[in-house]
């Protein structure tokens, strides 16, 4: 009988750190949510601290 030649098996190798992440969608929506209400509350807040003070009739 004749043995087939095979390749020794390749150690499958993982993504890097970069790629894990952005394959995550749950971690990308998650992400996208914190970024936004930090942000625009952030804006929001300053908005309100940097408005003049409003003189009354």
């Amino acid at each position: 009988m004749t043995e087939s030649h095979r390749p020794p098996p390749v150690p499958e190798e993982t993504p890097p750190l970069g790629q894990r992440l952005f394959d995550n969608v749950w971690l990308l929506l998650a992400a996208g949510l914190v970024v936004m209400l930090v942000v625009y509350t952030g804006w929001g807040l300053w908005e309100i601290l940097s408005m003049p003070q409003g003189t009354l009739p």
